[in-house]
């Protein structure tokens, strides 16, 4: 696992579910309703990314920003160590990484609601396996789960194409196009732009697009995504459907096994 690759799934991937983790949890939503600042992200062979938290409201921008905050990572690793911080061997817990900051007024943010929010959003995303099961019996949960899980596999797909080594491997093999995605009776909808072997994932339904792929319902989705049923298998039942250039769901799907091995 390369981790530059890593990074870029975390910085344009995972940081990105904050967005849509306020908007849905109400727990976030009301830890960002009196904050009003930019923090910007930074790091080394990845880019930059800010979120600004405005009315009660969160924003993803890739890219530099307007920021009170600033963040700076000495590398790759150091900020894969912010997402998922490993392990003291002496206590048994997380070590707390902490980066370069400009701003030190406002580092309590950091400290404080970011760390709050990183909770709730690993809360959604790697619940503890003995109560997984209980969670998702709640179906506000289950939703929140599904969609988020959803926008971090297939926005993963496309950092994967664009510089995991097996991932470029795969993307080379594409022909330009948009793929769509879809979940039967829900606004869930995605779609991924391929333009010389370049991928975006963008959220939203598209015009025209030159495959698509369609799940049934959000339960399969959600079966799927977690790997307890195959495409194969919605096939037969009607909950998976698929139209268009299908080699390019077939390179799809390739690069879909190589998002398990980054957010196993």
């Amino acid at each position: 696992m390369d981790n530059v690759t890593m990074a870029r799934i975390n910085l344009f991937d995972v940081l990105r579910n904050i967005e849509d983790l306020c908007e849905m949890d109400p727990e976030s939503k009301a830890l960002i309703k009196d904050e009003n600042l930019g923090v910007e992200f930074n790091v080394p062979e990845v880019g930059s990314a800010v979120l600004t938290f405005k009315d009660g409201k969160c924003t993803f921008t890739r890219g530099k920003g307007k920021s009170a905050l600033k963040l700076y990572f000495a590398s790759p690793e150091h900020f894969n160590n912010l997402i998922s911080p490993p392990v003291d061997p002496k206590t048994g817990k997380p070590k707390m990484v902490i980066p370069i900051f400009y701003n030190v007024f406002k580092v309590g943010f950091l400290l404080n609601t970011f760390t709050k929010l990183a909770d709730r959003l690993s809360h959604y995303l790697q619940p503890d396996p003995a109560e997984k099961d209980k969670l998702l019996e709640d179906p506000e949960y289950f939703k929140t789960n599904t969609i988020l899980t959803a926008y971090t596999a297939f926005y993963a797909m496309s950092e994967i194409a664009n510089s995991d080594f097996v991932g470029k491997a795969i993307a080379k093999r594409m022909p330009d196009g948009v793929i769509a995605c879809e979940v039967g009776g829900t606004d869930l909808a995605m779609n991924i732009t391929v333009k010389d072997h370049r991928f975006v994932t963008n959220k939203g339904k598209v015009e025209a697009p030159r495959a698509t792929m369609i799940f049934g319902d959000l339960q399969f989705a959600h079966d799927l995504l977690n790997g307890k049923t195959s495409s194969f298998t919605g096939m037969g039942t009607g909950q998976f459907q698929v139209y268009g250039f299908v080699e390019m769901l077939e390179q799809m799907a390739k690069l879909l096994s190589q998002v398990s091995i980054y957010l196993a």
